[in-house]
């Protein structure tokens, strides 16, 4: 079965290889005062608050954000969540896994990155070795989003899909060790799916395959499981 990849040309911030989410605090994921409202029907207030002038881009980012949020309609097999704490979070990833307690029963798994700049850079990555499987019976993906303060976008897959660890270099000499999931029914998918833009097919036609590129995105797994 061939697995096609839709990342064709990687941006990777190259970073220090962390030892604990990218939020090693609870108040590097919340980011904001529990008072702050966070809904599509409040923009105008976030605007005001947050400075943000009314059609600009980062206005229209926190609209988007705040849309996908408060109509997260999961595709059949999908569990989604926004979370704006490391609590709910892991309250989050409690429910999906059944488990309890951070690090007494799932783990996280991001990208790597093998160097001391701390500056982004565009540049080409040669794959070096074989996709690594990790036998996953659940996961749960996690992803930042654009808006002021962090806000993430949680969800969990059941049926086809396969979880990947890939060593990469880049054309600079950079290191990379990332994550890729791979979806193998794409059949409920949107057809405008960026993917299948990038790929030529449209939903159920293949599966389609992405990379982590750094380490706002992640994936949470049952720490029993050896990677």
């Amino acid at each position: 079965m061939g697995l096609s990849f839709w990342c064709l040309l990687l941006v990777l911030l190259n970073k220090k290889p962390h030892k604990s989410p990218p939020f090693q605090h609870e108040q590097q994921l919340l980011g904001a005062p529990n008072s702050v409202p966070f809904s599509l029907k409040q923009l105008p207030n976030l605007l005001r608050l947050f400075s943000v002038p009314q059609g600009s881009p980062q206005a229209k980012s926190m609209e988007s954000t705040l849309q996908m949020c408060d109509d997260f309609n999961p595709i059949k097999g999908e569990i989604r969540k926004c979370v704006t704490s490391f609590d709910s979070m892991l309250d989050f990833v409690r429910g999906i896994f059944g488990l309890d307690g951070f690090g007494h029963g799932f783990t996280f798994l991001t990208t790597t990155f093998y160097n001391d700049s701390n500056t982004a850079i565009f540049q080409n990555y040669t794959v070096l070795d074989d996709l690594r499987e990790i036998p996953i019976p659940k996961m749960v993906a996690c992803h930042l989003m654009e808006f002021p303060y962090a806000v993430y976008g949680c969800h969990s897959m059941v049926g086809d899909r396969r979880l990947f660890k890939m060593s990469l270099r880049g054309e600079r000499g950079d290191i990379v060790e990332t994550i890729v999931v791979c979806h193998l029914d794409t059949s409920e998918w949107e057809p405008e799916h960026i993917s299948f833009k990038a790929l030529g097919f449209g939903p159920g036609m293949g599966p389609v395959c992405h990379f982590f590129p750094d380490q706002t995105n992640f994936v949470w797994i049952p720490s029993s499981i050896s990677v």
